[in-house]
């Protein structure tokens, strides 16, 4: 018998599968894949603090100290720091890393294996391609669309968005900003970006569900921008925001995109899943050295991670339900605010991972609050 069988080899399930083998606990790993990495989805703009937390050090395309944020209108406006602010790295050099990491410390790994189910009685008995596997403890780490999350009952996140960029054969002038576009032609309902990663760069955007599928606008922006024949590689995915009302049950635990903990305002789910495990580790280590292990055991996962980080992303959620009923013209008006507040040198201090200290900084401003009341009350309705 297993004492853990993680479900899923990305970056949460190789993180909590070498943390739990390291203190000696038998852990195996089903990743339905031919191996960790591919598909790709994610952009890898990621903080330092979110690297540290990994554990490795994969390739890094680039350092970014900024964004360009360009309105409907066609406005600018620069916001740039003279500390770094992100690293883009290589998602899958990633991946991989944090696999063999897991490895390294005695977790094994069953490639090519599928999860389908599992039932608990009184042990855990999952099933996959491969067969029948006997654990102790199930962790769905098996991303937004999580099969072990809806074994929990009817257990969706609040809301899916659509993602999709390409890799085009262009190099941006600027290697240390990125550009970030507004409006509802553009990406409804989110946001667009053009990265600068070194040799290349990465042209995406994501948009909400109701939207419809995001190629379009993708392809629609390409051309504006020329580049419809420059594509190298394009991928996709959906995106969980707004996290599953449960993350634990008998004998089994959630991790990373499964959770639905990803920051609401950028759609970036590592910092969070990463933050996420040293509460998994903690509880569950203490769980299976006590045998206690159903439900109302594994409760203070929930309440370690809504302590931790979980009232944060849930006010930043109620951000983003504001943003989602902006128009192109409230986008503009914000532009006017900035420029009139003279708020880019507060916004320069934005950390990604943290941005609602800059929101609470500018909302303890009357003169911004007085200017921008119009926009924020139709933002209420």
């Amino acid at each position: 018998m297993h004492d853990v069988i993680i479900v899923g080899g990305g970056p949460a399930g190789s993180l909590a599968a070498k943390d739990l083998a390291a203190q000696g606990l038998d852990v195996l790993v089903l990743e339905e894949h031919e191996s960790v990495g591919l598909p790709q989805h994610c952009t890898g703009l990621i903080s330092e603090e979110t690297l540290h937390m990994s554990g490795v050090r994969p390739d890094i395309l680039n350092t970014l100290y900024g964004a360009e944020v360009v309105f409907p209108d066609g406005q600018t406006i620069t916001v740039e720091s003279d500390k770094p602010k992100a690293k883009i790295v290589s998602r899958v050099d990633l991946d991989v890393r944090m696999a063999q990491a897991a490895m390294d410390a005695g977790a094994v790994y069953s490639f090519s294996d599928k999860y389908q189910t599992h039932s608990v009685d009184p042990g855990v008995m999952v099933r996959s391609t491969t067969g029948m596997h006997e654990t102790r403890v199930v962790i769905g780490a098996d991303g937004a669309s999580s099969a072990v999350a809806m074994t929990l009952g009817d257990n969706r996140p609040k809301e899916y968005i659509r993602g999709i960029q390409a890799d085009v054969r262009y190099v941006m002038e600027d290697q240390s900003l990125f550009k970030l576009f507004l409006g509802n032609k553009v990406a409804p309902g989110f946001f667009a970006w053009q990265i600068p990663c070194g040799s290349f760069t990465r042209i995406g955007l994501c948009t909400s569900w109701s939207s419809g599928a995001p190629s379009e606008y993708l392809s629609n922006m390409l051309i504006r921008m020329g580049m419809q024949d420059r594509i190298m590689k394009v991928y996709s995915g959906k995106i969980p925001i707004g996290r599953r009302a449960l993350i634990y049950g008998d004998r089994c635990l959630l991790a990373g995109d499964a959770l639905g903990y990803v920051k609401p305002l950028s759609g970036g789910g590592l910092y969070p899943a990463f933050k996420a495990n040293k509460h998994l580790v903690n509880v569950l280590t203490g769980a299976l050295d006590s045998d206690m292990l159903f439900g109302r055991d594994l409760s203070e996962y929930d309440r370690a991670c809504n302590a931790d980080f979980g009232k944060e992303m849930d006010h930043m959620y109620g951000y983003r339900q504001r943003f989602k009923r902006l128009t192109d013209s409230d986008f503009n008006k914000c532009c006017d605010i900035i420029r009139k507040n003279d708020l880019v040198s507060i916004l320069k201090d934005l950390d990604i991972d943290h941005p609602n200290e800059v929101i609470k900084k500018v909302t303890k401003m009357p003169k911004v609050v007085m200017s921008a009341l119009p926009l924020l009350m139709r933002s209420y309705r």
